[in-house]
């Protein structure tokens, strides 16, 4: 593992698990670029199990020459690897027989051996003593699981880190700790629990061995998006120095947030529509895009007719830039879902507000709590 202040390696490569997403579920236009990106990365890091894994789950032929090739690199790197933990158990000591353990493990991690690599780390973990390289060890297995998409080894691993850094762990692997668990929550359509930890985290970031700093700022963008309040969404996203820092390299992310925050509702469903195509082709969120686009749809919805009793359908599909045809269907399946407070008059071609009376609705949440309270008193002055 990288000693302190050292840059954690990126292992397993994480860009090759969104080519191999792409060659599974992406659209075909997309897919000579991830197939070749793909074997760059396989041959790069020599990685012969992953190479053959991947070929079968998508059928396509293996490269005899190459696989062979990439199959004896493994061999003789774990046999260097072999004599050089004989030699630490027989020779050296705890340290450099952890070093050399460790080694073992990213190695296997490295090529996408996955089960093996688990192991190695299992036992490297058991022959360490420091804390903070436990908890990379631990942080290495997290990343496995996210490569290979195993929530449990995720799971398992991301409380097994928080346990140890709750020991003493130190402020990076504190701040680390919540950029995977960060993006493991966003993974899981928990982006209330997600938005905090990305935010908090944008200015300390040092997780590359993860993600690039770009795509972490687009994911806190996501959740911020679809969580925030209007007051703290500029706050933590429109004004926050790191995201205006990168968001000229991010267009379509800086359009999306401008327009949400300044009601441009046309611009805004332009810029979701490309957000949503983001969204559909990324290994963590594909299972999200219908989602997420509904609720952000909803957002805006809610955001423009909480400014009037009534508005035409012609002058609300005008505002979002769409046919009134969709903005009829849409909305009115969002009113049948209870999640618009609206009616629409078809006849006169009106969309009514239908705001709920919060004040009424406390008033009467307060007396019924009264009531059970009275009740619950006499119920006590009668076994008394």
């Amino acid at each position: 593992m990288s000693g302190e202040g050292e840059k954690t390696p990126r292992i397993p490569n994480s860009a090759l698990a969104q080519y191999r997403f792409i060659l599974k579920t992406g659209p075909k236009e997309r897919h000579a670029e991830a197939m070749a990106k793909l074997i760059d990365g396989i041959t790069a890091d020599e990685m012969a199990p992953f190479y053959k894994l991947v070929a079968n789950e998508l059928k396509f032929p293996l490269d005899e020459a190459l696989y062979k090739k990439l199959q004896a690199a493994n061999e003789e790197s774990l046999k260097k690897i072999e004599d050089k933990i004989a030699d630490a158990q027989a020779n050296l000591g705890e340290t450099e027989i952890s070093d050399a353990l460790i080694s073992k493990a990213e190695y296997l991690a490295r090529i996408g051996e996955k089960e093996s690599a688990v192991a190695a780390f299992r036992v490297a973990f058991d022959k360490t003593g420091p804390l903070g390289a436990r908890i990379d060890l631990t942080f290495a297995l997290i990343r496995i699981g996210l490569f290979f998409a195993d929530s449990d080894l995720i799971n398992r691993n991301i409380e097994k880190a928080r346990s140890l850094i709750n020991e003493g762990g130190d402020w990076d692997r504190r701040n680390r700790l919540k950029v995977y668990d960060g993006i493991n929550k966003l993974s899981n359509r928990d982006f209330k629990g997600a938005v905090d930890n990305l935010l908090e985290t944008l200015a300390t970031f040092t997780s590359t061995e993860l993600m690039d700093y770009k795509d972490f700022v687009k994911y806190a963008i996501l959740a911020a998006a679809i969580t925030l309040k209007r007051k703290d969404f500029k706050k933590k996203v429109i004004d926050a120095p790191e995201i205006l820092e990168v968001i000229n390299e991010l267009p379509l992310f800086g359009d999306y947030i401008s327009s949400l925050y300044r009601c441009e509702y046309s611009k805004f469903f332009t810029s979701l529509a490309g957000i949503e195509q983001e969204i559909k082709w990324d290994r963590f969120l594909h299972v999200h895009y219908r989602y997420y686009a509904r609720e952000m749809r909803i957002a805006v919805y809610t955001q423009l007719l909480e400014s009037y009793r009534s508005l035409t359908i012609e002058s609300m599909a005008n505002s979002f830039g769409v046919t009134e045809d969709f903005l009829d269907s849409d909305v009115s399946k969002l009113i049948a879902a209870g999640r618009l407070n609206a009616v629409i008059d078809k006849v006169g071609g009106i969309i009514e507000t239908n705001r709920p009376d919060v004040k009424n609705s406390q008033y009467q949440g307060t007396i019924k709590q009264g009531d059970l309270l009275l009740t619950r008193i006499q119920k006590l002055s009668r076994v008394v």
